[in-house]
């Protein structure tokens, strides 16, 4: 290889390795929604504002079926099952809970009536996802949130209990069909977290949202319940159960560290503090369904008994993870036994090719 033909050579195999590991038009995630509740569900679907509408915004789920989605990379909406629908050959129609209000199966933009149990979800754009279950709305049934084949702390999240059996009466809907929640049911500001009540330091948990945090520890239960409830993952797909009677043994064996949105009300998971650990749960808590355990470097209190270690490292069955709750840098120490992806795999082989490929063209030169 002559000198004036090897800058180009060089050129060229690097373009190739740019092109080859940039994910262009890829899409972020695959949501897949499940239905193990003994009913027919009718899952609705909001993206936000700026974001895309999927390939639904509505549709019956029978129970024991499926149905994916994908969404691209930059989306943020929320997801919520309806129940007791009512709807003809045309698809038009309504709902007992849950309903959107568009007359149809199909919600055309519209979000839920309250109360309705929300799973809230932002995709990063090359960084991390984050998304949350909850109750601020109020709850119409069990919903659990499962990620899958990505990277950090990719914590489980969600409401297995069944708070319509639960629920108090002033909060109660119909025969048990939902459960308001207090600002639904009252309006009062202290409740709805508004006017005076409108920031972290004056508006705090009610005796009915520490009702449902006791319940579910893991949703967001009044609209500053951040800390506890925020949960970020990097190049995940995403389960959405309805009713989940057994969740997996990933669920049961999660060590979590929720993020914190910076104390901002719940409108949906937008990023606030990317560590992964501002927050830490100290000692170990239970959920029907799924259990849990903390520990780690933070500020803040969190349900269950117990102390935390305060260490800068978490270890857990799915691996130890750094403060940043990086999987890497746990796989480069050697201390990661979580399962490579397909996908992860392929990239590295792409990279070793091409690093291989310039080595043996510097050699000619």
């Amino acid at each position: 290889m002559t000198p004036s033909t090897s800058p180009f050579s060089l050129v060229t195999v690097l373009s190739l390795i740019v092109f080859l590991l940039t994910p262009t038009g890829v899409s972020a995630a695959t949501f897949t929604f499940v239905n193990r509740c003994d009913y027919t569900v009718w899952p609705g679907i909001l993206a936000n504002a700026g974001s895309p509408r999927l390939d639904s915004t509505g549709f019956e789920l029978p129970k024991d079926t499926s149905r994916s989605f994908l969404a691209p990379t930059g989306w943020s909406g929320r997801f919520w099952a309806r129940t007791g629908c009512t709807f003809d050959e045309s698809g038009s129609g309504s709902c007992l809970t849950g309903d959107c209000g568009s007359g149809q199966m199909e919600c055309n933009g519209a979000g839920a009536a309250p109360p309705a149990t929300l799973a809230e979800f932002t995709l990063g754009t090359g960084g991390q996802d984050f998304y949350d279950v909850s109750l601020v709305d109020g709850y119409n049934l069990p919903m659990f949130v499962e990620g899958s084949g990505g990277s950090g702390v990719c914590a489980s999240t969600g409401c297995s209990t069944d708070l319509n059996r639960q629920c108090p009466a002033e909060l109660r809907v119909g025969n048990g069909d939902a459960c308001k929640s207090a600002c639904e049911a009252f309006g009062s500001p202290e409740y709805c977290c508004s006017g005076a009540y409108g920031s972290p330091d004056t508006c705090r948990p009610s005796v009915y949202s520490e009702m449902f945090k006791a319940a579910c520890p893991r949703s967001y239960s009044y609209a500053y319940d951040d800390a506890t409830s925020t949960f970020t993952c990097t190049g995940a797909d995403y389960t959405i159960t309805f009713c989940p009677s057994s969740p997996s043994l990933k669920s049961s064996r999660d060590t979590t560290t929720p993020a914190t949105s910076g104390g901002g009300a719940s409108q949906g998971a937008v990023p606030g503090s990317d560590s992964g650990l501002t927050y830490s749960d100290s000692g170990s808590g239970s959920q029907p369904g799924f259990a849990y355990s903390d520990s780690g470097a933070g500020a803040g209190s969190g349900l269950g008994s117990g102390t935390g270690t305060g260490s800068g490292t978490r270890t857990g069955s799915e691996g130890t993870y750094l403060a940043d709750g990086s999987w890497l840098a746990g796989l480069a120490m050697g201390d990661s036994t979580k399962i490579v992806t397909p996908s992860t795999l392929h990239t590295a082989l792409i990279a070793s090719s091409a690093f291989c490929t310039i080595f043996l063209s510097l050699r000619k030169l």
